[in-house]
């Protein structure tokens, strides 16, 4: 396994669990509609097309978002939805371009993507840090995953 350091350090990290719990009926064999609930992003979706910015699920978009002037960081309120929903958007890309990579719920209901060799990303962790100091960048997070 690769040494990628942001992740080492991101997993040594102690403390509650920041970010949404989801409760899904639906049960571990209904992952297509979970991937449905989670990839929704609407108030990033929102921010992103504010920006001039259409999120097409693909990396290059996670390029584009990293990119954006964070006027997001204004709004104390907004800030950690916004950053919730950047990690959703992360994970749906992984899931939807990372072969074997799918959604997993936590017993908490804190959704993660689980990748094909086992490993567990808590993408909104990653998602809110996005939002709030901007690093890592989201495509970095995606471009290191992808390669696991």
């Amino acid at each position: 396994m690769k040494n990628i350091p942001f992740l080492d350090t991101w997993l040594k990290r102690r403390g509650p669990a920041r970010g949404t719990a989801v409760v899904w009926p639906g049960g571990d064999s209904d992952t297509e509609g979970l991937a449905e609930l989670l990839a929704e992003c609407e108030l990033l979706r929102v921010r992103a097309g504010d920006a001039g910015l259409e999120l097409d699920d693909s990396p290059a978009s996670l390029e584009a978002l990293d990119q954006l002037t964070p006027r997001w960081r204004d709004d104390p309120e907004e800030l950690p939805w916004l950053g919730n929903d950047a990690g959703l958007y992360l994970g749906t890309v992984i899931v939807r371009t990372v072969p074997g990579a799918v959604w997993q719920l936590w017993p908490s209901g804190q959704p993660v993507v689980r990748l094909a060799s086992g490993r567990e990303i808590n993408v909104v962790e990653f998602g809110l840090d996005w939002a709030v100091n901007g690093a890592p960048e989201l495509s970095q997070v995606y471009a290191e995953v992808s390669e696991l």
